[in-house]
């Protein structure tokens, strides 16, 4: 595996905010009742920090953790910072009423238990005392994905008491403060304050412990101290006590075995060694002996000289001091060297010379002096260097983020209102929220000053870029603000670098050799020889001569073509053509013969061919191994967790995001470059056609693949959550909930690219196992080869040509489906791993955005790579091991699924009769797709396409199964016609059984499956079937329906059944009796156990019903329902009424017409009837008017067709009856 590309000995920075998760500073403020000094002396805002002396050890609760700070006027800013962990209530302002921060006055020491902050002003002294995290968590196995800060309980500090602050005494009439200071802390736990007194001197202030009583002692260390031992009694005059020159520019302390060393660089241009101890002045040396030609300095004060110190055990402890003098400055390194009798004397190192830049701070190391400048138009410079092995006193660079543009490029096609994330930090509110206040805010702008009604749409777009460039103008004078330098921060652990600004920290990175010969300024370049990109001198000889044809090259390419030819691109137009585009303009508008003087440079490079392979090769990011492919670490559980945390928090991926991005831009206008330069060759009539489809493939990728690309934020609101729930459930179909790059991400973080959430989710972890898995020690954690390892296997992570499929799923599975397709979109021409997947991935997006046929057709064309690509793979479920021809039904299976999950039946169908194809072994298979085919043509309401697949499933069950779900979803859907029609060849009995099992469990008034089966066996011209179906349901009626509606059904049934047999030959005229398992014994009642519970016996018996047996149940029925209808509480008891029973309801109703005819039938004595009638003669005779009237009701009930009901016949009938 190609770990990391070569480093370059320069750097480059990367800025490390955190976008829209920006520190909330707590405001504190302090006051000592203190007056402002008149003449309102300002200093110059500055920055510093503060490193953990644990910080580069893996297992340390302070790993990758500093603290840096700024001041400004009266206010200092307090920022703790992790690589590893997010620190909460990490930021605190500081406010010191009417006092004002001296430069460089915080200074930060750590103890056993605590951290302590002393902060000088120029009328005060504090200290803060905040707990160490080692006591805050005491566990060695922190495993929170945030911690609290050291600054969660300074509110708590009461920093008024003595114990924390402390006025400077000033003599009477003094209005100027301290111009510099240094602090340190005792072994004791006192706090020093070496203060430079405006006259000249040094004033120490020491407070007492902070957990113990005392009182603020004062010392002051004056020149005359060193004098005293020789010339005591020599008159002030004469010694000239605290003369100007001996005022203190800048302080250091350093503590030395049991002595503290106080070094001063004074006004004088003199350096002065103090001891705290002796309160002498141990040493005294100018430091003009070590600048040359320094005439004329040495009359004038000093203005801006800086002294840094730097211990190592190996060099012991070296200064080095910046001169300040017009038109030059020079670096001076010193080494202390201790002589007997307490003397020391200073060795001389090195002498640097600086550039003209003015500078604003430097670091001294043990081997480096870092520089950070601004330059005459204001942009930052920073550069180092080895004092002891420079080649010829040349600084190596570093390439800090240039300005941004100061117009954007809008083309006709595009809104003028683009929001774009830069690098540079935005207000602290939501990005979306941002971009609506700001649009509103600046069309309202544009709407006042509109003055006429009416104008084109040219004007008005006019307009709108007008005032866009407006707003955009603010924003660079913003960004310019917040970016200038205030001071270096460097970790002497880890060799980490930063560069502190007013509004943000970036963070300094080794530079890849490609990219350093690309950004290179022209005067390195040009001195350049050798490059490590190739070990051949000959072939690294043409390829700095090659570099140096690319950079006049991107000189010469104007900003409106490279915007066309990025426009090109992403319309997936040749990028050899698009090339051709630019160098045809640049040829045509060449009037700085600029393509004459890259023909010549041509001319001196010996084999472009090798050359450009080079690049190339040095760009190339294709592995041949998947990501995290080592294996899994076999440490102990400490260093697993400790690694699990390691570049996690949001600081770190947003740098090591923004680093690949910058990687990858810089590699875009490389090959950009490399495709002009190719075309020029051509022209020349060179073949070097060898190389150009990789730099095509590269710049394709590359002009999507890494830059910044907005993660689309789903919103905390009802609908913007669900959407999101519905797409996950959507993904749990895919079953990959073993893969790394779906699981389930509940980080804190806050991603707000692609990348980021890639980096974030996924990539971290397999990269940090990766690396330590082929390190032989897990314990210093050396910054600039860690994150170059880290940038470069991210890249090789997002590289489409490699084998890892990762990207993509993770994208996928957080829902980013815009960005997901736009990727596969533009790796689609010319990436040849992983096409299937890629497919998949497209059909996914097609499916997310409701277009199910695309969706569709990708995954068809996905499915021919099944068995090839171990996403796919993934997929199915199967190993690569057992890959085989189920593996691609299994696939369709996933699919279908996922069609099916999304609700697309139609797509379900069409892949699924796809899939049979596949499956022609596979009985099983073939099975469950035609029973798929076949429930969805149901739910879609294509009853004769549901008949065909039901028919065609091989599977007997499950062929049983679709038909029992056909005939009750055609019932319920009343679709009767559709069922009774279809064939049902070979499947006659199977139907029968279903309906009549139906019919019997489930209720017969709501449900009409008795008349199904009535109507299905008629259409088969089956009367006998018919009959015995309608025989059976006027059975069950009579027995389950006790009302006078179940009464009316049984006698229609009955009358149906009649009519069927009357249908047939008399000789076959009879049916079977249903058995009395098919009907209750009673409602409610169980068909299979009787009134005790046990099971009943069903008798082997049949009983063979005729048409005349039929005809005394119809009689029967009728009988009954006559009774129902002339006496509805009867109804409830005439249903189970035998014969016998019901002619003597009749009687008792007066229904004697009816009753007869049930006598008759049934071959019953007419004995009842007429005891009945007489009865009723009797009753009447000596009854009054009401026996009268209920007489003529029964009387009318009965067919007595010689009584006409007139009143005339009434005293007819009424003389018979009483006669």
């Amino acid at each position: 595996v190609k770990m990391a590309a070569v480093l370059e000995r320069s750097f480059i920075e990367i800025c490390g905010f955190e976008r829209e998760t920006l520190p909330r500073f707590r405001e504190i403020t302090v006051n000592l009742g203190l007056n402002a000094l008149p003449g309102g002396v300002k200093y110059p805002d500055s920055a510093g920090g503060f490193h953990y002396e644990e910080s580069g050890k893996l297992l340390s609760i302070t790993s990758n953790r500093c603290i840096h700070w700024s001041t400004s006027g009266d206010t200092v800013q307090l920022v703790e910072q992790s690589l590893d962990t997010n620190l909460l209530n990490n930021a605190v302002k500081l406010k010191i009423t009417h006092c004002h921060l001296l430069p460089g006055g915080v200074h930060i020491q750590e103890t056993l238990n605590n951290v302590i902050i002393l902060i000088v002003t120029n009328q005060t002294v504090h200290r803060l005392v905040l707990p160490h995290p080692t006591r805050m968590y005491r566990s060695e196995l922190v495993t929170e994905l945030q911690m609290q800060s050291i600054f969660t309980d300074v509110g708590k500090l009461s920093l008024q008491d003595p114990a924390h602050s402390a006025a400077i005494p000033s003599p009477v009439g003094q209005t100027a403060g301290p111009s510099a200071s240094a602090a340190w802390l005792s072994h004791q736990g006192e706090a020093h304050y070496a203060l430079a007194s405006p006259a000249g001197g040094i004033l120490v202030i020491t407070l007492p412990p902070h957990d113990t009583q005392g009182s603020i002692t004062i010392l002051e260390l004056k020149r005359s101290s060193v004098m005293q031992r020789l010339a005591g009694w020599m008159p002030t005059a004469i010694r000239g006590e605290q003369s100007p020159g001996d005022l203190a520019l800048s302080l250091a302390v350093r503590e030395l075995e049991d002595d503290t060393f106080i070094f001063a660089l004074c006004q004088d241009h003199k350096l002065r060694m103090w001891s705290y101890r002796d309160q002498v002045c141990l040493m005294e040396t100018d430091m003009l002996e070590y600048m040359p030609a320094c005439r004329g300095v040495k009359g004038s004060p000093g203005q801006g000289h800086r002294l840094r110190l730097a211990f190592s055990p190996s060099t012991g402890l070296c200064l080095a001091v910046y001169l300040a003098v017009p038109s030059r400055g020079q670096f001076t390194v010193l080494q202390l060297v201790a002589t007997d009798n307490n003397r020391y004397s200073l060795d001389h190192i090195s002498s640097l010379f600086a550039t003209q830049e003015t500078l604003v701070d430097f670091a001294l190391t043990s081997t480096d002096i870092w520089g950070l400048w601004l330059d005459d138009t204001n942009q930052t410079v920073v550069k180092y260097i080895n004092f002891e092995h420079s080649t010829a006193g040349q600084w190596n660079q570093v390439f800090v983020q240039p300005a941004p543009e100061e117009e954007v490029h809008i083309g006709a096609d595009q809104d003028p209102r683009i929001y774009r994330r830069g690098t540079e930090r935005i207000a602290d509110l939501p990005w979306e929220t941002l971009k609506k206040e700001v649009t509103v805010a600046v069309e309202n702008e544009l709407q006042s000053s509109v003055t006429e009604f009416e104008f084109s749409q040219e004007e008005y777009r006019q307009l709108q870029v007008e005032f866009w460039s407006k707003f955009y103008a603010c924003c660079l004078q913003y960004q310019e603000a917040l970016a200038t330098p205030l001071g270096l921060l460097l970790n002497p652990h880890t060799h980490m670098v930063c560069l502190l600004k007013k509004g943000f920290v970036s963070f300094l990175l080794p530079c890849f050799a490609v990219d350093h010969m690309y950004l290179s300024f022209d005067e390195y370049l040009f001195s350049e020889e050798d490059t490590p990109v190739s070990e051949d001198p000959e072939v690294a000889r043409d390829v700095m001569q090659l570099v140096q044809c690319l950079r006049l090259v991107s000189d010469a390419v104007p900003g409106d073509m490279a915007y066309e030819m990025e426009k090109a691109l992403e319309h997936l137009q040749s990028p050899e053509r698009a090339a051709e585009m630019v160098l045809e303009n640049l040829l045509a508008n060449d009037n700085e013969n600029v393509i004459e003087d890259i023909q010549n440079k041509l001319q001196d490079i010996r084999n472009p061919v090798s050359a450009m392979a080079a690049l190339i090769r040095e760009m190339d990011l294709e592995t041949d191994s998947e990501p995290g492919g080592e294996g899994p670490l076999t440490t102990g559980l400490s260093v697993r967790i400790s690694l699990s945390q390691l570049y996690g928090s949001s600081v770190a991926v947003a740098v090591i995001c923004q680093a690949v991005c910058q990687m990858a831009m810089t590699r875009v206008l490389f090959c950009r470059d490399l495709l002009i330069l190719q075309q020029l060759y051509l022209r020349l009539g060179d073949n070097v056609r060898t190389h150009i489809h990789c730099a095509q493939s590269y710049i394709l990728f590359l002009t999507f693949g890494l830059l910044p690309y907005p993660l689309s934020v789903i919103h905390i609101s009802s609908y913007s959550f669900d959407l999101k729930h519905a797409n996950l459930q959507h993904l749990s179909v895919l079953e990959l909930s073993d893969s790394p790059a779906l699981a389930s991400n509940r980080s804190v973080l806050s991603p707000q690219t692609v990348v980021e959430l890639f980096y974030q989710s996924v990539a971290r972890k397999a990269i940090v196992t990766q690396i330590y898995s082929q390190q032989q020690s897990t314990a210093l954690l050396h910054w600039p080869q860690m994150v170059s390892s880290v940038v470069t296997l991210l890249a090789q992570q997002l590289w489409p040509n490699n084998p890892g499929f990762q990207f993509p799923e993770c994208l996928m599975g957080n829902c980013q489906y815009t960005q997901l397709q736009e990727y596969v979109r533009l790796i689609g021409p010319w990436c040849q791993v992983n096409v299937g997947s890629c497919r998949f991935m497209l059909g996914q997006c097609y499916l997310a955005n409701g277009e199910g046929q695309k969706a569709l057709q990708c995954f068809q064309e996905a499915a021919t790579e099944v068995e090839k690509e171990e996403f796919l793979l993934r997929l199915t479920g199967a190993e690569e091991e057992e890959v085989t021809a189920a593996s691609r039904l299994q696939y369709y299976n996933k699919v279908l699924r996922l069609l099916e999950d999304v609700g697309l039946p139609e797509l379900v169908i069409h892949l699924a009769t796809l899939a049979i194809t596949e499956a022609v072994n596979d009985p099983r298979s073939q099975a469950a797709l035609w029973t798929r085919i076949f429930k969805h043509h149901l739910d879609l309401g294509h009853n004769s396409q549901a008949y065909e697949a039901l028919t065609q499933n091989p599977d007997s069950s499950r062929q049983l199964d679709c038909l029992r779900q056909l005939v009750v979803v055609l019932c319920e859907r009343s679709q009767l016609q559709d069922l009774v029609q279809f064939s049902y060849v070979n499947l006659h009995d199977e139907v029968v059984g279903i309906i009549e099992s139906r019919a019997r469990a489930v209720d017969l008034m709501s449900h009409n499956y008795y008349e199904l089966l009535y109507a299905f066996h008629i259409n088969r011209h089956n009367y006998r079937k018919a009959g015995t179906v309608m025989f059976e349901y006027g059975m069950r009626l009579g027995r389950e329906v006790r009302t006078q509606l179940g009464l009316q059904k049984q006698v229609n049934c009955y009358l149906a059944s009649l009519n069927c047999l009357r249908l047939i030959r008399p000789d076959y005229a009879w049916i079977v009796q249903p058995s009395s398992g098919a009907v209750y014994e009673r409602p409610g009642a169980s068909p299979k156990r009787n009134y005790d519970g046990e099971f009943a016996t069903v008798s082997g018996q049949i009983d063979i019903l005729e048409l005349k047996d039929l005809q005394k149940e119809y009689t029967l029925a009728r009988s009954r329902l006559n009774l129902a209808q002339h006496h509805p509480p009867s109804a409830a008891i005439a249903g189970s009424a035998s014969a016998v029973e019901m002619v003597s309801l009749l009687v008792q109703t007066g229904l004697f017409d009816c009753a007869l005819s049930l006598c008759q039938t049934f071959k019953l004595s007419l004995t009842p009837i007429f005891e009945g009638l007489a009865f009723k003669c009797i009753k009447l005779q000596y009854g009054g008017e009401e026996s009268q009237n209920e007489a003529w009701n029964w009387l009318a009930a009965n067919q007595l067709s010689t009584i006409i009901t007139t009143k005339e016949s009434r005293l007819v009938v009424l003389n018979l009856t009483t006669s």
